[in-house]
């Protein structure tokens, strides 16, 4: 037992887990993971995975928040000799493999956080010194008979380890490896020299077991040159294979609204919050993922709100946007109004320091999970990072007339709830003749864009849902008040028609009626019923946007 070594941490973390309210099996993994330990050749022939059972280097990059943690705590824990965890596994999908009882807890782990770092660290030699003594120490006292000497590098031990003790092995979870990277104190020689510290503690030696490490970056571009290339890697949007056990699945969070309404007295959060907020990522192979962390908090809360974002500031997003806002800024005003932007994301432009190009800067944010990438395409992925991007724009005048556009957003509002039409189109107006990117409309979709921007300050008191189901046909947009005495609004947008006729629709199709089953099912709703008709004329040169604004439930005053 160490605290590197064969430690109970990692069992301690993950028990937690396992015994909270809301935790998600993903002992699956392990399916894919033991076939590259497996010391039983016929077992291994009968492997789906045989063709890769020479592969025992796995590095899987994900976003902060994503369970990479959650993850490495269970692998220990499922392989480990540090604690007994046959009381938590043979409940897990595990157990039902033939091999589970061979490899339970019958391997030594080395297993080490790299971001665990004491506050008095401040240089790179204190942090790869506390690193080395703590591994070094652990090793000694488990193996007395090795002939360990104070001179010894880390990678020697092992090999004296190896070759005096019968062979011994070892897997290898390193979780946040890459966290040395981030650090401003860590040069660029610090960096290279924490790289080939990792090369050869783990390349080509015969100690190794398996390695299995996770990070936020690509492995492979941190080295100059062959170090760390025996990693095979697995990136969110690069790869299909372990895209499942990283983030929850419709189906996995399906199950845990289920458990959320048979254990909360007063359920707040409904499963329509949790796809808007949460949803959104794209795998390689297609399947859309929740950021797990914010499911979690929102159940646990019984209220839906940003979680994954208040671990890093606002200021995060607009280090990325601000390395060439002049070059983003028009497509972070599409991303915004919500539409997707076309970009070249190549994983390896995130490792540098300096981000100059649009697509090394869409890259960077696509890598740390501020943007979702799907066929060439990128997009802000839901609720929860558009709120926050929502924030961004507000606050920075750099953005030129995007910002002002968005400060003007306020206004929009407050001329809708009091019916002053003549404000509505002085605003529309101005957003389209200083937004560049949306100042044609063929359609109502593009006229939904500027939409979206004029109203981006009611995202602080609403939840806005576009072409939502009500009534007898789908809405454009309706505004859901977080203050249940607030107006209601609904908006019908018309290209080439009247206001009017747009106002008739909401009418005939009964929209209302989407509030009316609000009101009914939760009588706390007590503000008026807004019917907006928005139109734009191709034609009218004078009068290219018109506007109505209608009471359908309460009164004026």
């Amino acid at each position: 037992m160490g605290v590197y070594l064969n430690s109970t941490s990692a069992y301690g973390l993950f028990r937690r887990d396992y015994e909270s309210a809301y935790f998600v099996d993903k002992s699956s993994i392990l399916a894919q993971l033991v076939p590259l330990v497996e010391t039983d050749e016929s077992r291994i022939e009968k492997s789906s995975l045989n063709q890769e059972k020479g592969q025992k280097y796995v590095a899987i990059t994900r976003p902060r928040r994503f369970g990479k943690t959650v993850m490495a705590n269970m692998i220990v824990s499922y392989f480990g000799k540090g604690a007994d965890s046959r009381s938590l596994f043979s409940n897990l999908n595990a157990a039902r493999y033939d091999w589970f009882e061979e490899h339970l807890n019958r391997h030594n782990v080395i297993h080490i956080m790299f971001n665990e770092m004491p506050d008095e660290i401040t240089t790179y030699a204190q942090y790869i010194y506390m690193i080395k003594t703590t591994l070094l120490d652990d090793l000694a006292m488990a193996y007395p008979d090795a002939n360990i000497k104070d001179s010894d590098s880390v990678w020697r031990v092992f090999t004296k380890i190896y070759e005096y003790c019968g062979g011994e092995k070892f897997i290898f979870v390193f979780d946040e490896w890459d966290y040395i990277y981030h650090q401003d104190f860590a040069t660029n020689a610090d960096k290279e020299s924490f790289t080939k510290f990792l090369s050869n503690l783990l390349k080509d030696k015969a100690y190794v077991e398996m390695a299995y490490m996770t990070g936020i970056l690509p492995i492979a571009k941190y080295s100059s040159g062959s170090e760390l290339n025996m990693f095979f890697e697995y990136s969110i949007a690069t790869k299909v294979k372990f895209s499942q056990y990283f983030g929850f699945t419709d189906e996995e969070v399906d199950r845990l609204y289920e458990k959320y309404l048979r254990t909360e007295p007063r359920p707040q959060v409904t499963r329509r919050d949790l796809e808007l907020w949460y949803d959104g990522y794209q795998t390689a192979g297609g399947t859309k993922l929740y950021n797990p962390r914010s499911v979690v908090g929102a159940l646990s809360d019984n209220q839906p709100g940003s979680y994954w974002t208040s671990s890093g500031p606002y200021d995060e997003i607009f280090y990325y946007i601000g390395a060439n806002t002049d070059a983003v800024k028009d497509d972070i005003a599409l991303m915004v109004a919500d539409n997707p932007v076309q970009a070249k994301v190549q994983e390896y432009a995130a490792t540098s320091m300096e981000l100059k190009t649009r697509d090394e800067i869409f890259s960077a944010m696509v890598v740390y999970g501020f943007l979702n990438y799907e066929k060439g395409y990128v997009s802000i992925p839901n609720k929860e990072l558009m709120d926050k991007f929502a924030e961004v724009v507000q606050r920075e005048p750099s953005l030129g007339n995007v910002h002002k556009l968005t400060r003007e957003s306020g206004r929009m509002l407050a001329a809708t709830k009091s019916g002053d039409t003549k404000t509505m189109v002085e605003l529309l107006e101005y957003a389209h003749n200083t937004h560049s990117p949306l100042q044609a409309y063929s359609d109502e979709a593009e006229l939904a864009s500027i939409i979206r921007w004029v109203y981006l300050k009611a995202l602080d008191s609403y939840r806005i849902e576009r072409e939502d189901k009500a009534g007898v046909g789908y809405v454009d947009f309706i505004f859901y008040p977080f203050i249940k005495s607030d107006d209601a609004i609904i908006i019908e947008l018309k290209v080439n028609h009247t206001p009017e006729e747009a106002i008739q629709q909401i009418r005939d199709r009964q929209y209302a009626l989407r509030f009316e089953g609000k009101f009914g099912e939760h009588p706390e709703y007590t503000g008026r019923v807004l019917a907006v008709g928005i139109a734009y004329s191709k034609k009218d040169e004078q009068n290219r946007h018109a506007c109505k604004v209608e009471v359908l439930r309460g009164r004026l005053g």
